[in-house]
């Protein structure tokens, strides 16, 4: 990957005129403010959650529906040609003007369309400013389409909206006051749109600004869109939204020409200069992790549109003690900040990328909310409690820690935050919420209570905790020993005394070879359970052989390895369940209930790849081979939310994309494998598979 925007991908007429392939794959932008995009090539409506700018109107992560769509139609005068496509009730598509797009690319993360329309060609672009809650709707009439007959413009209607994110439109719940301001400097139109949020939630004043043309206020409600992904997920599927003002807009070859719409009276009209910084914001991350990472140098540009991806999940999350806080988004477009999510992502999304300040602002924000030893699982909103029922989040967040001094040898901050750590150690050792506590018997940690789901498998329907694993999770301990091992490590940099840490981790080791099963070649995956152990072939043992210190000896960390490859793997990730249990739910499909009882009984789950390829280098040496699991990465990002990784999978072929779209630890965790087995292949070009006594994942360092 040269310091050059990463062209790949792309899709001609034979995707963006087919509805369904259109409709399938969407994009999605980001602020680093907590707001995004999203739309679908086709430009129709197929989630609640579609919009030009949805903004978190209640900090840090209250997210509201603001600007839906910029409805564009091309006109001469005589004929008129719609530039996009609607749903609406009763499976009615009309216009349809996905038919007029010849392509579709995205330039590092910014949607691009090319309409031709006879002999005229036009583009379109979407894009939000970066560090602001300003949306941009571009258009410009190709420079070769020679003398035009007839003066060519647009007529845009925008639609707005002032609901939750999550939620439909309430009939009377927007009512906001629109008005036309005199022209702003430079000559701009200006329209302002006055939400009061008199229900005492999701007020603003949105500014719009056309440079190329005229606005006029307008108030006509358009019912009756049509919502088929949230028909799928067995939610409400229709929607309404107010169009506030039309614009039109001259066209003239090779000139830009759109709008400018923002929460912010200072948003410049400006498209050209906007659209520049965009591109330059973009070509700066490439450019910077280039010079801090060589080894993404001559990446393949897959892993340059992974790196862009990254940017959209880390967010600015200020707190009263700490003004430049960060935090990391586990998803779009439904997910906030998870504690979980956030220690898993970290290495990937910060370190693999070159971001160290932005890893080291994380690490600082989350350590105010260590609490009993735990780190929170749901990060609290403003006046929000926060939710402790994570085992594993603080144990990643130890392991986040390691991966940080491993990059940039802070001893500094190692050494302020070390009382937390050690303190995240002394509450799991003697006991914390929900049954956390090391079992002296063994040095293992148990955890659980009914009704309270603590582990990543953490689905739960009612009072129903669908994957309860109560007793000795495999990956709660792998993380234990790891931590344990981690705090000797940090001891001897800090010049510390060892022994605490190095006997409780020789103690932990000798316990956990409990999880081998002598009936299979697999882990248990939980011990000491209500039911006694627990035999389901799961992923959470390749936890075991992945993380940097493991308690196995070679031959049982290749016989993990092996036994997740024959039961679990697939091209995408590891797939949750064997499709030999009974419980094994091969699609994740249905309602909330049919969706929920199946989210950890068989989808797929992307993160586990990374995870999964740096446990077999581990036991194989072959970094190249193992680099080779990700591969298939770069393809998934031409469908479903475009340049970034689904959350989940089907478990069965073709492993139809589901969940989230766009999800963080899917997209960090085959970053942070690609980049440590990246060094791996340039260091150490082949190495032998790692002998019993040396238990140190190797590409880690």
């Amino acid at each position: 990957m040269k310091p050059a925007l990463p062209e790949c991908i792309r899709f001609g007429r034979e995707v963006c005129g087919d509805l369904a392939q259109a409709e399938r794959r969407e994009w999605w932008l980001a602020n680093g403010r907590g707001a995004y995009a999203d739309g679908t090539i086709a430009g129709t409506l197929t989630r609640r959650y579609h919009g030009l700018l949805i903004a978190s109107l209640e900090p840090p992560l209250g997210r509201y529906l603001v600007v839906v769509k910029a409805d564009a139609m091309l006109i001469d005068g005589d004929g008129h040609w719609p530039l996009f496509s609607n749903r609406w009730g009763g499976d009615v598509v009309d216009p349809r003007g996905h038919v007029h797009i010849e392509s579709f690319h995205l330039e590092g993360r910014m949607p691009v369309w090319r309409f031709a329309i006879g002999g005229t060609r036009l583009e379109m672009r979407q894009w939000l400013e970066p560090g602001a809650d300003t949306a941009y709707v571009a258009y410009r009439l190709d420079p070769g389409n020679g003398e035009i007959e007839k003066p060519l413009a647009l007529q845009i209607r925008l639609l707005c909206n002032a609901r939750d994110h999550h939620g439909a439109s309430a009939p009377g719940a927007f009512d906001p006051d629109v008005r036309v301001a005199n022209p702003a400097p430079g000559g701009a139109q200006r329209l302002t749109v006055t939400h009061d949020g008199s229900d005492g939630r999701g007020g603003y004043t949105l500014r719009v600004q056309t440079r190329s043309g005229t606005l006029t206020s307008e108030r006509t409600w358009y019912e009756n869109f049509d919502l088929p992904i949230e028909r799928e997920r067995g939610l409400p599927t229709q929607d309404r939204h107010l169009c506030i003002a039309t614009a039109h807009i001259s066209l003239h070859p090779g000139e830009w020409a759109g709008l400018a719409i923002s929460l912010h009276a200072d948003a410049s009209p400006y498209l050209e200069e906007a659209l520049r910084r965009f591109l330059a914001h973009e070509f700066t991350l490439l450019t910077e992790a280039c010079v801090r990472l060589p080894e993404l140098c001559d990446a393949p540009p897959w892993i340059g549109q992974l790196l862009l991806a990254a940017d959209s999940f880390v967010f600015a999350r200020p707190l009263p003690d700490e003004p430049d806080g960060e935090s990391v988004i586990a998803g779009y477009p439904w997910f906030g900040d998870w504690g979980r999510d956030t220690m898993i992502a970290l290495p990937g999304l910060t370190l693999a990328t070159g971001r160290y300040d932005s890893a080291r602002r994380i690490l600082q924000t989350f350590a105010r909310f260590v609490d009993q030893g735990m780190l929170p699982n749901v990060f609290p909103g403003a006046g929000v409690t926060p939710e402790y029922n994570s085992a594993d989040a603080a144990l990643w967040y130890l392991e986040a820690w390691r991966a940080y001094l491993s990059a940039s040898d802070d001893v500094a901050a190692l050494r302020a935050v070390f009382p937390v750590l050690a303190d995240i150690i002394r509450w799991h050792a003697r006991g914390t919420r929900h049954g956390v506590a090391m079992d002296r018997s063994d040095g293992l940690l148990r955890a659980g209570e009914p009704g309270v789901q603590v582990t990543w498998m953490d689905a739960k329907i009612g009072d129903w905790v669908v994957t309860p694993r109560i007793g000795k999770p495999v990956e709660i301990n792998a993380l234990w020993y790891n931590a344990l091992k981690i705090m000797v490590e940090f001891c001897r940099k800090l010049k510390f005394d060892t022994d605490e840490y190095e006997q409780m981790a020789q103690r932990t080791e000798q316990g956990f070879q409990r999880f081998i099963c002598p009936q299979s070649a697999a882990l248990f995956d939980v011990l000491d359970g209500p039911g006694g152990h627990d035999s389901q072939i799961r992923p959470n043992q390749i936890l075991a052989v992945s993380l940097t210190y493991s308690a196995l000896a070679a031959p049982a960390q290749t016989r993990v390895v092996r036994a997740c490859a024959q039961e679990l793997l697939t091209s995408y990730g590891l797939r949750s369940l064997s499709p030999q249990a009974a419980e094994y739910r091969g699609r994740y499909i249905g309602g909330v209930w049919e969706r929920d009882s199946a989210y950890h009984q068989g989808p797929v789950w992307v993160w586990l790849l990374g995870h999964y390829a740096l446990a077999e280098y581990r036991v194989t040496g072959d970094a190249a081979a193992a680099q080779a699991r990700l591969e298939p990465i770069g393809d998934h990002l031409l469908d479903a939310g475009l340049g970034t990784v689904s959350e989940i999978l089907d478990g069965e072929p073709p492993h139809t994309p589901r969940g989230a779209p766009a999800q963080a630890w899917s997209v960090a965790c085959v970053l942070e494998a690609w980049s440590r087995l990246e060094r791996a292949k340039r260091h150490r070009p082949r190495k032998t598979a790692v002998k019993a006594e040396t238990r140190t994942n190797a590409a880690a360092t």
